[in-house]
């Protein structure tokens, strides 16, 4: 995979450049580079991925694409096949992405101008690209009855996966990458519908974006990367 793009990156395709990007961090052993990344120990992600010598000093704004997500593989399926509330129909579905979707942007938008940043629509001087996406999303029981409810309780709302990454808006030349793979689990079971699972997910997504804004703060104190250095620690 090439490590530049133009600026200009379509919304239609970022997703599939993102799932593919997170191949290495998903697999069993979590690689050392990642096409001309360095793997860095990290405290806030599970797996990030740093470009030698970047320098995140300049940045003073982002620019925040329209969030990508996915259900896990053959989530309404095996919904349908385990689920004692009846099937989810695929206007459902939809509806939960939709609504995770105008969560996680939201959250994200307000986690950077709380830390500062403006938050723009435009490439230029000063501005980081960040391209995100939620995969293998999969949600615990979700409501799929108006009458005749039947209660399912459950240890944990579901799961998730972000996959970040960061670019110059203006030459495209990628900066570093993040996944992160949470389980949203408690310690007894809990009723599990729309209402409890969306406060849950509301949670980790907004963990993720303080964790993103918090993290791109540390990355310009760190500036120019000193990969090696973080990688002795």
């Amino acid at each position: 995979m090439r490590t530049r793009m133009p600026a200009v990156l379509s919304r239609a395709i970022v997703l599939p450049l993102l799932l593919m990007a997170a191949t290495p961090a998903f697999s069993a052993k979590t690689p050392d580079t990642w096409d001309g990344l360095l793997h860095v120990p990290s405290k806030k992600m599970g797996a990030v991925y740093l470009q030698p010598n970047a320098d995140f000093r300049a940045y003073t704004k982002v620019m925040l694409d329209p969030v990508q997500i996915a259900f896990r593989k053959n989530w309404e399926r095996d919904h349908d096949s385990l689920s004692a509330t009846g099937r989810i129909s695929n206007e459902q579905a939809q509806r939960i992405l939709d609504e995770a979707k105008t969560g996680f942007q939201k959250l994200f938008v307000e986690a950077y101008q709380k830390a500062g940043y403006q938050v723009v629509e435009q490439n230029g001087p000063g501005v980081l690209r960040l391209a995100t996406a939620v995969v293998d999303l999969d949600v615990t029981s979700p409501d799929t009855m108006s009458a005749g409810r039947t209660w399912t309780f459950s240890k944990d709302a579901g799961s998730a996966t972000l996959v970040l990454e960061a670019r110059d808006s203006q030459t495209g030349a990628i900066l570093g990458r993040a996944v992160d793979r949470r389980a949203l689990d408690d310690v007894q079971p809990y009723i599990r519908n729309s209402v409890t699972n969306g406060a849950e997910f509301e949670q980790l997504f907004s963990s993720w974006a303080k964790k993103s804004a918090t993290g791109l703060d540390e990355l310009k104190a760190l500036s120019p990367i000193n990969v090696d250095g973080m990688r002795a620690k």
